[in-house]
């Protein structure tokens, strides 16, 4: 399991190199898959190509990067073909909508579960939570994005406490549950 979930992507040194550390392999052979879908309004579309950088950034090629819009299922098999997937932000709701009316919260959980690598962006992070119903029911939690005072750095304690808060330069990592769940960054 290899989680990480962020307000902002990859926006510090340190949470990129959790990325690239969590990959685990030359980053050149990576195989990422996009997904854009919650950006429906302008604002999230603008951040897009900032998203897609953040992959770029870390040296995983462009070719190597496949953009899915939710339209379609994909099953576990597929899925497990990329290395990493990458949940863009925008409007919550849609992307949970979308997730589970193409049955890709099945594959997705799946996937999380045989130590697939998910980055989750804003409402790419919140469907893992508690925030709403029908959620992916990953964490127990309520989790708060982009906030000015988040959590402390270190360990968190598992089961995490009712509402974890993040800035947009820290992320929550989950390597296991229940031991391997800490924030890093401020």
């Amino acid at each position: 399991m290899r989680v990480l979930l962020t307000s902002a992507g990859l926006e510090t040194e340190e949470i990129k190199e959790c990325f690239v550390d969590m990959a685990g392999k030359d980053m050149a052979e990576v195989k990422a898959l996009f997904i854009p879908t919650a950006a429906i309004d302008a604002d999230a579309i603008g951040v897009l190509p900032k998203c897609m950088n953040d992959l770029l950034k870390c040296g995983i090629l462009n070719k190597n990067i496949d953009v899915w819009d939710l339209h379609a299922g994909m099953d576990v098999k597929k899925l497990k073909q990329y290395d990493v997937v990458y949940l863009c932000g925008g409007n919550t709701h849609y992307l949970l909508e979308r997730i589970n009316a193409v049955g890709f919260d099945k594959s997705l959980m799946a996937y999380i579960y045989d130590n697939g690598l998910v980055i989750g962006v804003s409402a790419g992070s919140l469907v893992f939570t508690n925030n709403l119903e029908n959620n992916l029911g990953f964490l127990d939690t309520k989790l708060d994005v982009h906030c000015i005072m988040g959590e402390r750095r270190g360990k968190m304690t598992y089961p995490l406490k009712n509402n974890v808060r993040l800035t947009n330069t820290c992320a929550l990592v989950i390597r296991d549950l229940p031991d391997g769940v800490e924030i890093i960054g401020e």
